[in-house]
């Protein structure tokens, strides 16, 4: 059973370039992306993403069905990188209009986490440390990050949040 790694952070706090150094001395790896290319800034984000990437990990786009994804990977798959929660979150939101912890997708995601195909780096952001949103769907969608990013923390092995590039082992 594989070993689960939870980095997270706030924007631009270094959480996916650690989450590939950790990765780094793994053969076999998978990347799985859960952003959409919806616009010009956006299309050169995953680019950059990309560019920063070992060309040696297998990437998977998914931005809907992590448990899919997961169940999926290829068996010689020593460690994958899921990135990110929060945009994954977004995307579910976008489409159903609202999104909780009894969403059918989420609910998947955390059954598959407690049986892991292979050492699993899952990178978040961290949205509850700044100003509290001014609209209602910005704090539910706040409030359902902030849940999903405990549940999630309670199932890794290990928790790391970046700050300023640097690593702190909070679990």
């Amino acid at each position: 059973m594989g070993h689960i790694t939870l980095i997270t952070g706030g924007a631009r706090s270094g959480k996916s370039r650690y989450a590939l150094e950790l990765a780094s001395t793994c053969a076999k790896k998978a990347f799985i992306a859960t952003a959409e290319p919806v616009d010009e800034e956006m299309r050169e984000r995953i680019k950059r993403h990309r560019l920063d990437r070992d060309p040696n990990f297998i990437t998977i786009e998914e931005p809907m069905d992590l448990a899919h994804a997961l169940d999926n990977l290829p068996p010689e798959i020593e460690v994958a990188i899921v990135d990110c929660l929060t945009v994954w979150l977004g995307n579910l939101q976008h489409r159903a209009g609202k999104v909780s912890m009894d969403d059918p997708m989420v609910q998947r995601f955390l059954r598959a986490l407690k049986h892991p195909p292979c050492d699993l780096i899952i990178v978040t952001n961290e949205v509850g440390s700044g100003i509290v949103p001014c609209d209602p769907g910005s704090r539910e969608f706040r409030d359902i990050a902030g849940l999903l990013n405990q549940e999630v923390a309670r199932l890794a092995h290990r928790v790391i949040l970046t700050v300023c590039g640097m690593p702190v082992i909070v679990k």
